[in-house]
């Protein structure tokens, strides 16, 4: 039986998931709880009219930042676009959320999810990368951030390789700033194609209990380069 979470900020040990990766069900979207979760190797993942799920997958996909491919192709676009960092966080996360996605019908980021990210974004825990061409948001991203782990949640793309050009920003922004890898959660043809590979949920939580022991997040998101 999945346990229900109370008021009390606590979550059950991911080791006790099911095999589908569901840790626990309930609870709130505040910035604790949520903060709590990532930090223990837990996301929320559910769809609209369901309780709010929390998840800790087996495998759990990661990016080492070495590892990121960035192919010849890629790297011949990066100049047909702009990248900043934390500009536009709230229109980020609302085109993820608008973004068709194969297979799915509808989107898990739900209204209360949006507003509760926005509020991460506010307290320095959510960050978000932009892709521009002529002005214009075409692409981007956005994730959490716990010590030197950056957790990927979504990316979208309204032009060809926008949101593999915001991806690609990211990896060098994360390198610069000494983190350790990106948190990718779920499996997927894409990502690993970028490089990101599937390990064991115990060696993700022993990796994230080592990178995330340093309270402060990189605060280098908004400088740029020229």
């Amino acid at each position: 039986m999945i346990p229900k979470l109370s008021y009390f900020l606590s979550f059950p040990p991911p080791s006790s998931a099911t095999e589908e990766g569901i840790v626990a069900y309930g609870g709130d979207l505040s910035p604790s709880r949520l903060m709590l979760a990532y930090r223990m190797g837990i996301f929320p993942w559910y769809s609209r009219g369901d309780p709010i799920l929390w998840w800790s997958p087996d495998p759990r996909l990661i990016l080492e930042l070495e590892d990121f491919k960035l192919r010849r192709s890629l790297r011949k676009k990066l100049k047909n676009f702009e990248i900043r960092f934390d500009t536009a966080f709230a229109d980020v996360i609302r085109e993820c959320a608008r973004a068709p996605r194969r297979g799915q019908k509808g989107s898990w980021i739900v209204s209360e999810m949006i507003e509760a990210y926005e509020t991460l974004y506010a307290l320095g825990y959510a960050h978000s990368v932009e892709a521009y061409q002529d002005g214009a948001l075409v692409g981007g991203l956005y994730g959490v951030c716990i010590g030197r782990v950056f957790c990927g949640e979504s990316m979208f793309a309204r032009v060809p390789d926008a949101s593999k050009v915001a991806f690609a920003a990211l990896v060098e922004r994360l390198r610069e700033g000494g983190f350790e890898f990106i948190d990718c959660q779920v499996p997927t043809d894409h990502l690993k194609s970028l490089g990101a590979k599937e390990v064991s949920r115990e060696i993700f939580l022993k990796r994230l209990a080592e990178a995330s022991v340093e309270t402060e997040c990189f605060r280098g998101w908004s400088l740029m380069k020229d």
